[in-house]
């Protein structure tokens, strides 16, 4: 009996340590959720909190591009009006201006005084602005790029610079804090294009019955085209001309030209090579509405130049003939 007892208390013992185990082991996990619920709440919150201030921080910049934008809006309009004090009112007291020739202004009164000198000396000046880009440094700065053109009132003369400001915010208003102006240099497709270099200038030589042709590159406005007339005279009287644009096509990623002559006619070429060789595959519609297809070509070595066609089709028939025409340079 007395061992009957034991064992039965040492079962007794052993389920209580089970017990105490697992609530313990029970325990833990609950705690453990407890902490893992309470981390996930955190976060969930935290998330609100950054999604919240990411709105705002949005919304309070848009609100800021659009104030900025309305000022300079208003500062075109009282540039119009040539009143200097009312435009250097649009900066802050110590502001600073220096003009694309590097003079430097620093504060209100000294760009009011600039300003009043030139619209004295150019009546009815006009002033347009492209913003390029605004981007905010802080909730109070604001560093703006673009160009700005000023016309004269009678368009004798037009000045164009590009412009970096900063934006200064006091008071909840936007003023001008700094500008920097600088040349403008128009876009250019030179870099497509500078093979045509070595060509530009003029070339003359003699046709086969005694006539003259010229052939005159040059550069467009920019260096964005090239421009090339061929001509051909007989005893000072014009037997005919072609005239040729010639560009850079940034989708096809070659250079094109188009083709445009004194008949009436019209069409196109794609150019491949370089300044000495260039090989162009041409069509085109004659003033009849025949359509002409050849293969040109160009060498030269600088002095002289020799301009042949080939592969020569009109309507889609072979025509068996091969010019070519010999040029020296004169300019």
């Amino acid at each position: 009996m007395r061992r009957a007892r034991l064992i039965i208390g040492r079962r007794n013992i052993d389920r209580r340590r089970r017990s105490v185990a697992q609530s313990s082991v029970s325990g833990c996990f609950l705690r453990k959720e407890h902490q893992l619920r309470n981390q996930r709440e955190w976060c969930l919150t935290l998330a609100v909190l950054l999604s919240l201030t990411a709105s705002l921080g949005v919304a309070g910049e848009a609100q800021d591009k659009e104030a900025i934008g309305k000022i300079g809006a208003a500062y075109v309009q009282v540039f119009q009006t040539g009143d200097a004090k009312a435009l250097a009112a649009f900066w802050t007291i110590d502001g600073d201006f220096t003009d694309c020739s590097g003079k430097f202004l620093k504060g209100r009164d000294a760009i009011e005084n600039y300003f009043t000198r030139v619209f004295k000396t150019h009546k009815g000046l006009k002033l347009s602005i492209k913003s390029a880009a605004l981007r905010f440094a802080t909730a109070e700065v604001a560093i703006e790029d673009g160009t700005c053109e000023a016309r004269a009132a009678d368009d004798t003369f037009t000045s164009r610079v590009r412009y970096t400001s900063v934006h200064l915010k006091k008071d909840g208003k936007w003023l001008i804090s700094s500008v920097r102006e600088a040349p403008f240099i128009p876009p250019t497709n030179y870099e497509h294009l500078k093979e045509f270099q070595p060509m530009i200038g003029t070339w003359v030589g003699e046709g086969e019955h005694g006539e003259t042709e010229e052939l005159s590159i040059s550069w467009a406005e920019n260096q964005n085209f090239v421009d090339a007339t061929f001509s051909r005279t007989a005893k000072g009287l014009s037997v005919g001309s072609e005239h040729q644009l010639i560009a850079w096509d940034p989708i096809k990623k070659n250079v094109r030209s188009w083709i445009f002559d004194a008949a009436g006619g019209f069409g196109e070429g794609s150019w491949s090579g370089d300044a000495t060789n260039w090989t162009i595959k041409t069509t085109s519609v004659h003033r009849d509405g025949k359509k002409l297809s050849d293969t040109r070509s160009i060498v030269s070595d600088g002095d002289s130049m020799t301009l042949k066609s080939s592969g020569q089709t009109v309507d889609g028939k072979m025509v068996e003939e091969v010019r070519e025409i010999k040029l020296k340079r004169v300019q």
